[in-house]
């Protein structure tokens, strides 16, 4: 009975170093997996930033591709110095255009008019039509003075399309200021027409 008793005692004994054994090796199994794990979350967490900041550089390309998406869709305004320039240059020409076919007064021959016939020549149409052609074309070289001061250059020449529009827009201008100055003498007309072409002409240049 002493020696079951005895035996009994050494394999309880054995069991709970067995067991005290099995819950160190445990132990330092937990352990080493601390590391590991941790440095897997480290890991982890380099990767989760090296994605928020690829997430932040793809938002921010994005948002610069919309702004110049945006930019390539600005419209100019309707009404700026440059389109005023243009549509005066336009309303020159119709004018030039309508004064040219509209019924012209008697014209005097031999003699001085009475004051009767000057004011039947100044109230036409034709007379009404050539003041306002003039005007507009004043008009119109003022307003490209202001408007593209800048796109001169005597420098570049007379080859230049932006110094040739210049030119010959002032000296049609001109011309026709001068043509309605003399009505309605002798040779007007003539005056009138060349500096309607030249107007024309500068206008083919840079349309």
């Amino acid at each position: 009975m002493k020696c079951n008793v005895g035996f009994k005692s050494i394999a309880a004994s054995a069991c709970l170093a067995a067991l005290s054994g099995t819950a160190y090796a445990g132990e330092a199994v937990r352990d080493i997996a601390i590391p590991s794990i941790a440095s897997t979350y480290t890991n982890g967490s380099k990767s989760y930033m090296l994605a928020l900041n690829d997430a932040a550089a793809a938002q921010k390309h994005a948002g610069a591709a919309a702004s110049v998406t945006q930019a390539s869709e600005f419209e100019p305004p309707l009404f700026s110095g440059s389109n005023a320039h243009k549509y005066l240059g336009l309303g020159t020409l119709a004018l030039v255009v309508a004064t040219a076919i509209a019924p012209k007064p008697a014209e005097v021959e031999g003699r001085a008019p009475t004051q009767a016939e000057l004011d039947a020549m100044d109230s036409s149409k034709h007379a009404k039509l050539g003041r306002a052609a003039a005007t507009l074309a004043a008009a119109t070289v003022t307003t490209g003075l202001l408007a593209h001061w800048d796109d001169f250059h005597l420098e570049d020449g007379m080859s230049d399309p932006d110094n040739q529009h210049a030119l010959l827009g002032t000296a049609g201008a001109l011309a026709m200021l001068f043509a309605v100055s003399q009505a309605p003498g002798g040779g007007h007309a003539g005056i009138g027409m060349a500096g309607g072409v030249a107007m024309g002409v500068a206008i083919k240049l840079t349309w």
